[in-house]
């Protein structure tokens, strides 16, 4: 029989019966941390130093109670045996939960208010981000619920901002950034993804010098103002390029490595597509910087050193990644 290098958790414990209030604290926390039950009072978790602490913390609680609590270490003594204990872990039935509230959810969307709206939006947020905090082995349906949520958040956002631009056809012409330089530059105010990574780049690598203006309504935007991101501006969607993708072709910016990886971040994120590793974390970051901030100024100021971070992130290892094909490596 051969051995596996894969070692899981297993809590073996049992409380007296008289401990009904702490055996329904425990048995929640059992459940928040993802944990598997192989049998009453036997519960499985895949090894990891957070959820060790986790579950030595819930022993002792255990043992604090009056009861009994055994911390193991287990080793699956075969491949087949490895396998079935990932299956045990399997969260398809619960994304396959999650895109049916979607589905029934967005039935009604039209005829709620924007508070319902975000408050709907925050709760099934929620919802997914506690199935995926658990979700120790991603597969296929972690994949297609990713691809699920970002379509029904998308449609929930448009709800939200009505002006969010609609994509035109045409040909992208090349600019000189050297005929750009100390613009007014115009957008949408509450900036989200599109905007607050368009306006960072325009900063960055086009018009270091560029001024912001944020509009209530794109029909406030100046006559000499350069506007983008909304529907008759002069950078905006194009065919399947989002706004921060046109000003890349528009700029001759689409050989930077980092940038691409950027762009495909803010594109999943905008208007969905294929889902980017990073994605859910930095919509995390943006939503919390738009509960924190209202001064659009000092969310981009705020936004601009999380992009310079991706951007630097991405370069970097773009950069490793032709070091090792120069050399032969993998």
């Amino acid at each position: 029989m051969t051995v596996v290098d894969d070692t899981w958790h297993l809590l073996v414990m049992s409380l007296p019966t008289s401990s009904a209030t702490a055996r329904m604290r425990i048995w929640r926390a059992l459940k928040a941390s993802g944990c598997v039950a192989l049998r009453d009072g036997a519960y499985l978790l895949p090894s990891g130093g957070e959820r060790e602490q986790a579950l030595r913390a819930l022993a002792d609680e255990c043992i604090g109670e009056g009861g009994n609590a055994w911390l193991m270490a287990v080793v699956p003594q075969s491949g087949d045996e490895a396998a079935a204990y990932r299956r045990l872990f399997d969260r398809s039935a619960d994304y396959a939960g999650l895109r049916k509230s979607w589905k029934s959810a967005q039935r009604s969307l039209s005829s709620l208010a924007p508070a319902e709206l975000a408050r709907l939006r925050r709760r099934l947020q929620r919802e997914l981000d506690v199935v995926r905090s658990v979700d120790f082995f991603p597969g296929d349906a972690t994949v297609e619920a990713e691809a699920a949520w970002l379509e029904f958040a998308k449609r929930v956002d448009t709800l939200l901002a009505p002006d969010e631009p609609h994509a035109t056809r045409g040909r992208l012409p090349r600019l000189d950034a050297a005929d750009y330089q100390g613009r007014v530059w115009a957008t949408r105010r509450r900036l989200w993804i599109d905007r607050v990574a368009s306006a960072w780049l325009i900063r960055r690598l086009i018009d270091p010098g560029a001024r912001f203006r944020w509009l209530a309504r794109p029909a406030d935007c100046p006559k000499r103002a350069l506007g983008f991101d909304f529907d008759g501006a002069a950078f905006s969607h194009v065919g399947e390029l989002v706004t921060f993708e046109t000003l890349m072709a528009s700029f001759g910016l689409g050989d930077d490595p980092g940038l691409r990886r950027l762009a495909a971040l803010v594109h999943a994120l905008d208007i969905g597509g294929e889902p980017v590793a990073e994605a859910r974390g930095l919509e995390a970051v943006m939503a919390g910087a738009r509960e924190r901030i209202d001064d659009d100024d000092l969310l981009l100021a705020e936004m601009s050193t999380v992009l310079d971070s991706l951007y630097a992130h991405f370069s970097s290892e773009a950069q490793r990644g032709a070091q090792r094909r120069s050399k032969g490596l993998p």
